[in-house]
């Protein structure tokens, strides 16, 4: 029936209806029309007044989702002044596990820098491979800027790895360096550590790369979700070669023996 036909109670019992013979009558005629009121439910938190409206992403992250929906949230007039609105759920999770993930990278970070120090007892040669991967930490950074990509979970989880990666490399440059005769002159054994070590470096590193390709392109179902961790070790992978066999090097010709 339209809505015209049922808005009200007295609507429903003038309906009309036809009768077998063709005559016409109300409803009312035939029937007893009741009002059934449902049973009203108020939520609250906090002793407040709450609504509760959950949804499910698909094909996008969920930074950029939510802050598409902050956006329109804020528009003004659409929420009165004496309402608001907060994010929980997955969203709340996922606030809480970067935060935890931040204080692991900071932790990781440290714990390296303490085995580098137990390793090669040398401060200067400590600091020297430290800042390799802080180093690519910010290509890291800029390699989610210029993809677009948001900061979240699992782009902290390709910043904690990369930290591992990149630290690995620089010791295997090292352990090549420290190989050498020490008979050859310092910038030599280091260009020379450099070259033989670059193949093996390239290598694993072009064929990482190839491997995350498809996730950071958001290639197969269900890649939406690690793309930005793709992404991470990508850039990270990117700034990892000239770090450690140019940058690694100079730090320690600057640093002396």
């Amino acid at each position: 029936m339209p809505v015209s036909a049922r808005k009200t109670e007295l609507d429903v019992n003038q309906m009309l209806l036809k009768a077998p013979d063709g005559h016409v009558f109300p409803l009312s005629r035939v029937a007893s029309v009741t009002r059934v009121v449902g049973q009203p439910e108020i939520d609250r938190a906090n002793l407040k007044r709450m609504v509760s409206v959950t949804a499910r992403i698909e094909g996008k992250d969920l930074g950029s989702t939510i802050n598409r929906i902050k956006s329109a949230l804020n528009q003004p007039g659409l929420i009165r002044a004496n309402a608001y609105y907060e994010f929980g759920g997955l969203y709340e999770q996922e606030r809480i596990a970067a935060r935890g993930m931040t204080v692991v990278l900071v932790i990781a970070v440290l714990l390296v820098f303490t085995l580098l120090l137990f390793l090669y007892e040398q401060f200067k040669v400590a600091i020297a491979m430290m800042i390799m991967p802080l180093l690519a930490l910010s290509g890291v950074f800029l390699g989610l800027l210029v993809t677009g990509t948001e900061l979240n979970i699992t782009a902290r989880m390709g910043l904690t790895m990369i930290v591992g990666i990149v630290t690995e490399v620089a010791i295997f440059y090292y352990s090549e360096f420290h190989e050498l005769s020490e008979s050859m002159p310092y910038h030599q054994r280091l260009i020379a550590a450099g070259v033989n070590r670059f193949r093996p470096i390239a290598m694993t590193t072009f064929a990482a790369i190839l491997a995350l390709a498809p996730l950071a392109l958001g290639i197969g179902q269900g890649s939406a979700m690690q793309q930005p961790l793709a992404i991470a070790i990508i850039s990270g992978l990117i700034v990892q070669l000239p770090l450690v066999l140019i940058i690694l090097p100079s730090l320690l010709a600057m640093f002396g023996k």
